[in-house]
């Protein structure tokens, strides 16, 4: 049983008000130079410059793993739609293959990680190109991944696996790539009685935030050192409820990750898409075109499900075509893809997530300087051809035309490229020699592809032109 559904008293007022307000927490010095302090108000950290390395990013893998992986029928949602919404296919799934009386919490020992090599993981992150990688350190469960001191039995240490998960993978990760290691956290927890009993005071009291959610953002800040913090399941409460624009002036000023951990902008009713660093604006969000902020696509493999399920069939999973259109689209446009794989319950990632990932390194191995570390440029996608995206490589002086099919004429016809004679060069990422192009007056090429057959080919689901001397 979840310690909050045990524990016999919360912890003490005063201990409540401390974790509750970051600004009685014990203050790092500031670091020198003029570092600029952000007060806990969205005007000033909304402010705060996106390190770097985000948008340089481009690519990550984010990764569902909880209590949720171990009936892994229908959703990670499964414990809110089979006792809350009582749908009929989680209702039968339960009476079908388990007891009576068999409750959420009893799949707690049957989560035994059995299989989990955080070593094998890190190789299989690192191979697929991704520059960063955010775990579920707990969703909307409430199984924390970590021996959370803020949930008692109702963790990885105290039950199932037995092992502090988050630490596992964070240590391999770092110790084994250059991947940028971030956690995933929801705010509220669907059955936790004590927001339950702030849900039905209207949020006018902060029982749970102050003694449960709060405490494990500054557990886990301290503890692992994230260096993105992807908040999300705000319950319907508004910001100040969740006191977030106080936690993120400690994360930001005074927490040991405050020069380079990066947030999202789901910290209460009305922040999404509004406040925060990058935005995530919704789930699979690809709108297109280019947004004058920095957002991330955040996005399944499986198309119907972020947490692993027996019961997909092949058909769900998207193709390496379709990924590298995602990623293509969204970095075109200003964004990071952040790719979603299901681990099983005993601890293994699913062979069809690895040959997607292991898929998607072999072409960003090829293609990766369209992508990494690019801006984009004055147009996203060509205005002639379908399925070509634009990227730039400012300091290298080139424009990368990323085309998704193979023109059967071996001919392409870019209308955005304003070429100069004499000047302007193409090349196929790849591929030594340089091809030759024809000016369609001021503005558009036709690009004379090499004929190459299919194992010639630099990689086998899209391809990069790189121009140079591009108007």
């Amino acid at each position: 049983m979840p310690g909050w559904l045990g524990r016999a008293s919360p912890p003490p007022l005063l201990l409540l008000l401390l974790l509750g307000l970051p600004g009685l927490l014990p203050a790092r010095p500031p670091g020198g130079g003029g570092r600029p302090r952000y007060e806990p108000t969205w005007g000033s950290l909304d402010a705060r410059p996106l390190p770097a390395w985000f948008d340089e990013a481009k690519f990550g893998v984010f990764i569902h793993w909880g209590m949720f992986s171990v009936p892994s029928f229908g959703s990670e949602w499964f414990w809110w739609y089979w006792q809350k919404e009582k749908r009929e296919p989680y209702v039968k799934f339960m009476e079908a293959n388990y007891p009576p009386g068999f409750s959420y919490e009893d799949f707690g020992p049957l989560f035994r990680a059995e299989f989990f090599d955080p070593h094998q993981w890190a190789d299989i992150l690192k191979a697929s190109g991704a520059k960063y990688v955010v775990l579920t350190s707990k969703h909307h469960e409430g199984f924390t991944l970590w021996g959370s001191k803020y949930s008692w039995n109702w963790n990885a240490v105290d039950v199932g696996p037995k092992r502090d998960l988050v630490a596992e993978l964070a240590t391999s990760v770092r110790n084994r790539t250059d991947l940028h290691f971030g956690l995933y956290h929801s705010l509220f927890e669907w059955f936790n009685p004590l927001f339950l009993e702030d849900a039905a005071n209207a949020f006018m009291t902060r029982k749970f935030p102050t003694s449960k959610s709060l405490p494990e953002l500054y557990e886990i800040v301290t503890e692992y050192q994230p260096e993105i913090i992807w908040s999300d399941g705000n319950g319907n409460a508004p910001d100040t409820y969740w006191n977030s624009t106080g936690f993120l002036a400690w994360l930001y000023n005074d927490s040991p990750v405050r020069d380079t951990v990066v947030t999202n902008d789901r910290w209460g009713v009305g922040s999404i898409c509004t406040h925060g660093g990058f935005y995530t604006c919704s789930d699979r969000y690809n709108p297109g075109h280019l947004l004058p902020h920095k957002w991330e696509n955040c996005m399944t493999i499986d198309s119907k499900s972020w947490g692993y399920r027996r019961n997909a069939q092949l058909g769900d999973y998207l193709t390496i075509e379709d990924l590298v259109k995602q990623l293509v689209e969204t970095v075109s446009c200003g964004g990071n893809l952040l790719m979603n794989i299901g681990p099983t319950h005993d601890g293994r990632i699913a062979v069809v997530f690895e040959e997607r990932l292991r898929q998607m390194g072999a072409w960003l191995k090829v293609n990766g300087e369209a992508i990494y570390g690019t801006k984009p440029w004055r147009a996203q996608n060509d205005t002639f051809t379908p399925g070509v995206w634009y990227t730039c490589s400012p300091k290298e002086g080139k424009v990368n035309a990323i085309f998704l099919d193979w023109p059967v004429s071996g001919t392409l016809v870019l209308g955005e490229p304003r070429a100069k004679l004499g000047e302007t060069q193409v090349k196929l990422v790849g591929y030594e020699e340089l091809l030759k192009w024809i000016a369609l007056g001021e503005k558009g090429i036709i690009v004379a592809l090499p004929q190459l057959t299919p194992k010639q080919l630099p990689c086998q689901w899209g391809w990069t032109l790189q121009l140079t001397a591009i108007g």
